[in-house]
C-alpha cells in the first residue's frame, strides 16, 4: 500500500531537513539559524513580529535567535520607520556570506534527491508542487478570513 500524498510530502520535507541539517553542522548553523537567514535573504527588512509569523515562532523565542544571530554579526536589527516599536531584520555582510555558503549544500541535496529523474519529469514535478503550494495558500487564507471574521 502506498503512502498518502500528506505523508509523503511530509517524509520527504523531514529527510530534507534533516540531509540539509547534516550537511550545514559542517559550517556551524543551526536548522533555525539556516531558516532565519533564508527568510532574511529573501525578505530582507521584514519586521521581526511578521518574521515569527512566516516561520511559526513565537516572538520571544524568534527574539533570541535574532539576539543570537546580531551577536555573531550575521543579522542586524534597524530601526521601523514607520513604526517606533518594531525592529526590521537585516543580513550583514557576513550573514550574506554564511547565506550564499548555505545555498549550494541546499542545491546539491536537491540534485542528489532528482538523480534519476528526467528533466522533464523534474519540470513537471516543480510545476504540480508550486500549483499545490499555490492552492494550499489559498485555502489558508480564506481560513484565516473566515476565522477573523467569525471572531471579529
Amino acid at each position: 500500500m502506498s503512502d498518502n500524498l500528506g505523508f509523503l510530502i511530509g517524509d520527504i520535507s523531514r529527510l530534507i531537513r534533516r540531509t540539509f541539517d547534516q550537511r550545514a553542522k559542517a559550517i556551524g548553523v543551526t536548522r533555525p539559524q539556516w531558516r532565519v537567514l533564508t527568510w532574511l535573504k529573501r525578505h530582507e527588512g521584514i519586521s521581526q513580529s511578521a518574521l515569527a509569523d512566516k516561520l511559526e515562532l513565537d516572538a520571544m523565542t524568534l527574539c533570541r535567535m535574532v539576539d543570537r544571530l546580531q551577536d555573531a554579526q550575521l543579522v542586524e536589527r534597524r530601526p521601523d520607520a514607520g513604526d517606533r516599536r518594531a525592529w526590521q531584520l537585516f543580513l550583514t555582510a557576513k550573514g550574506w556570506a554564511l547565506s550564499d555558503e548555505l545555498e549550494p549544500i541546499g542545491e546539491q541535496l536537491l540534485q542528489e534527491a532528482l538523480v534519476d529523474m528526467p528533466n522533464g519529469d523534474r519540470a513537471q514535478l516543480q510545476n504540480l508542487l508550486e500549483l499545490f503550494r499555490s492552492n494550499l495558500q489559498e485555502i489558508d487564507e480564506t481560513s484565516t478570513v473566515r476565522k477573523n471574521i467569525s471572531n471579529g
